[in-house]
């Protein structure tokens, strides 16, 4: 069985329990940036519910044009007011350089992309760059942004501070 058939099958099961409609509006006027990878449980890991916030993710939760893209409407269109970062340990984008992912695209597919993969070796200093990134964006109006390391074998998060 295709995992799109076990999918509708469980959707089915999750339509018996959904909670109703929630406010377009995320009720706690945050938006948590978080990276993609499958360990992390965003919503009980924050202690939000749905409604309250918006998730936005991608490899390393790294803040890019397109994230920057996503908080600049979130905050201009859908009245989020703070941002949460959330990296975490053992993340996949520690385990190769820049220069080997560009090396590897060109050698598998003949180009070089237009965009970074983000890749990283020290997990904080990629959410300080991330929050720098925030900072120095005119589109982001809101500048209330903290920055958090989830620990993938505890669940614990740290934040990182200046």
């Amino acid at each position: 069985m295709a995992f799109a058939d076990e999918m509708v099958a469980s959707n089915a099961e999750y339509v018996e329990s959904y909670p109703g409609p929630k406010p377009l509006l995320p009720s706690r006027q945050v938006a948590i940036v978080a990276c993609m990878d499958s360990r992390l449980q965003i919503f009980p890991l924050t202690g939000i519910d749905l409604g309250e916030a918006h998730i936005i993710r991608n490899a390393g939760g790294v803040i890019t044009d397109d994230m920057i893209r996503s908080l600049t409407i979130s905050q201009r269109k859908l009245g989020t007011r703070e941002i949460i970062l959330i990296h975490h340990t053992d993340c996949g984008l520690s385990t190769f350089t820049e220069d080997e992912f560009d090396d590897l695209l060109m050698s598998e597919t003949g180009a070089r992309a237009h965009w970074k993969a983000e890749a990283f070796k020290d997990v904080d200093l990629s959410v300080r760059e991330s929050i720098r990134r925030i900072m120095q964006s005119p589109f982001i109006e809101h500048k209330n942004v903290r920055g958090f390391v989830a620990d993938v074998d505890t669940g614990r998060l740290r934040e990182v501070t200046a």
